[in-house]
């Protein structure tokens, strides 16, 4: 079992920035593939971001969020990252931190991650 609960959420303004942290614990956290996905009111979830869990680190990306959004991780805090720079009003959501099933690569595909925190609620107003 693996525990996972996200922090960092908030209501900001259009062009800020905003970093979500997701802390794992319980089985071997930093040995998996973690993601990030999202939900918005009336829609179903969205890939996110994903990163490998082992250095040199490599990154996959939701088209919509490419070039602004930057995952991270560091295994000895064994906590997950998400920075979110000029966040605009469609990006209101509530961000989910993910964690993979063992095997395999990163994925966008939600049925290949096992565990999932609470969520944490980002509100960004124009």
């Amino acid at each position: 079992q693996v525990q996972l609960v996200e922090s960092g959420g908030g209501l900001v303004q259009a062009g800020d920035s905003l970093r979500l942290s997701c802390e794992a614990s319980g089985r071997d956290p930093s040995t998996r593939i973690m993601g990030w996905f999202r939900q918005a009111p009336g829609l179903e979830r969205e890939f996110v971001a994903a990163i490998s869990w082992t250095g040199p680190y490599t990154t996959y990306y939701g088209d919509s969020v490419k070039g602004r959004f930057t995952i991270s991780r560091d295994n000895a805090k064994n906590t997950v990252y998400l920075q979110m720079n000029s966040l605009q009003p469609e990006a209101t959501a509530v961000y989910y931190c993910a964690a993979r099933r063992w095997g395999g690569g990163l994925s966008r595909i939600e049925d290949e991650y096992a565990y999932w925190g609470q969520g944490a609620q980002v509100t960004v107003s124009s």
